[in-house]
């Protein structure tokens, strides 16, 4: 399925303890974060890290600029960029909030964002870093240039001040 606009209408995610073998985690499900803490914390980061795989297998790790809307995570980049190449040809990648005080980390796989969600993406960009995307928007209309949509397989939460009673996973299904 392409990415399209289409709304987080399923279920939210199951939240469990991540396998973190050696910490000493409890065995309980008590004080595990609500799904609403990653959404937020998506939602209000300015700066956000992804990491993609390159041909020879190795990470390339990159701050970029992004939304976080309808349950993905949308980005633009050069069609030419060492990111864009990249997710051309390994659609796994991981994007990360930047505050590691209180950290998400989504596992998951990029698409290319379809034309219906583009002009929403440019305004809300727009909005959120007052920057002018005039000289980009007429290629990111026309399909010229991507957008990718990162769709969650597995998020992590890490709350540093309640880290061991905290540590969440959730789980997407498609």
């Amino acid at each position: 399925m392409t990415a399209t606009k289409r709304k987080n209408k399923t279920q939210e995610p199951k939240a469990s303890r991540p396998l973190m073998p050696g910490y000493g985690m409890p065995k309980s499900t008590k004080g595990l974060l609500p799904w609403k803490w990653a959404d937020q914390r998506l939602r209000k980061s300015h700066n956000y890290w992804i990491t993609t795989v390159k041909p020879d297998g190795s990470p390339h790790t990159m701050v970029v600029w992004g939304l976080w809307l309808n349950g993905a995570f949308l980005f633009s980049t050069g069609s030419r960029s060492r990111k864009a190449r990249n997710l051309e040809k390994n659609k796994n990648c991981v994007v990360c909030n930047e505050d590691a005080h209180e950290a998400v980390i989504v596992q998951g796989t990029a698409e290319i964002a379809e034309s219906s969600v583009r002009p929403d993406f440019l305004k809300k960009y727009q909005r959120k870093y007052d920057f002018d995307m005039k000289g980009m928007k007429e290629d990111i209309l026309a399909m010229k240039e991507p957008v990718f949509a990162v769709r969650p397989r597995v998020v992590f939460g890490l709350y540093e001040k309640k880290f061991m009673s905290s540590a969440t996973r959730w789980k997407f299904t498609s």
